[in-house]
């Protein structure tokens, strides 16, 4: 059974041992934290330092969503991880989807430790996308994109209606992210489901191409749809991260110039 979306933003200081280390952690679009909470919540367990904000128009209404920018949607994140740069001696970013390409925008911009990325979305292959400046003056919202989660009884408590103003903006926002990839050279991790309704592998593909400083790691997931940190692939996810974490940690060196990128499959 599900439980009632708590769209509230997460923190927790860090109760671990060695170097003080923290953790960005951001939710999709048209989603909220509740998406990403146990996430947060079992890298608060492990002992790091948290922040998992709500970013600017979500959690409300989708027309409150349409009224804002991606410029928006990266301060409130990129507040959130300096204010873990100011108290932590590494940070990684982490995010789901849309807060994938957030993330990426924080390793391309500030002195991240690492990222883990669940589906990043990076290309939006509706052909409708390249039109959305346009439309959003004659269609305000189309049809949700949430709940797209293989286990059953789970509801991600994202809105109900897509808003094509905001929708323009991501679209905006992946151009500009795609284009700053280069300059991460902090190692990647993406968490990437076989089955996703929302993101396709071209999302996947850009980032490979992008990606040419930094070392970049692909875990397959096989029964898990794009949420899938609410998914049945969430414990492996998080426990993952927690692994990921301590590895970049005990020995933080950014990727080489043409780093590898290797793929595994999560069995």
């Amino acid at each position: 059974m599900s439980t009632a979306p708590d769209h509230s933003p997460f923190s927790s200081p860090f109760t671990g041992s060695g170097p003080r280390t923290g953790v960005v952690v951001s939710h999709g679009f048209t989603g909220s934290p509740h998406g990403v909470r146990a996430w947060a919540e079992s890298l608060a367990a492990a002992g790091y330092a948290v922040r998992m904000p709500l970013l600017p128009g979500h959690g409300t209404s989708w027309q409150e969503l349409a009224r804002t920018r991606w410029q928006d949607w990266h301060a409130g994140l990129d507040a959130a991880y300096l204010e873990l740069a100011a108290e932590c001696d590494h940070v990684v970013v982490a995010g789901l989807s849309m807060g994938g390409a957030l993330a990426l925008r924080l390793a391309a911009t500030r002195p991240v430790a690492g990222a883990v990325l669940v589906n990043p979305g990076l290309v939006i292959d509706d052909p409708r996308a390249p039109l959305a400046g346009i439309l959003r003056f004659v269609l305000k919202s189309t049809p949700a994109i949430a709940n797209d989660i293989l286990k059953a009884g789970v509801d991600e408590g994202a809105y109900p209606r897509t808003p094509v103003a905001a929708a323009h903006e991501l679209n905006k926002m992946f151009k500009d992210t795609l284009r700053l990839l280069p300059r991460i050279t902090a190692p990647v991790r993406v968490y990437r489901s076989t089955v996703d309704h929302v993101v396709s592998d071209t999302s996947l593909a850009a980032l490979r191409r992008g990606l040419t400083n930094a070392p970049l790691e692909v875990i397959r997931l096989e029964n898990s749809y794009h949420v899938a940190t609410m998914d049945n692939d969430a414990p492996r996810i998080f426990s993952g991260t927690a692994e990921f974490i301590r590895s970049v940690v005990e020995g933080h060196t950014p990727g080489a110039a043409g780093a590898s990128q290797k793929e595994t499959a999560d069995d």
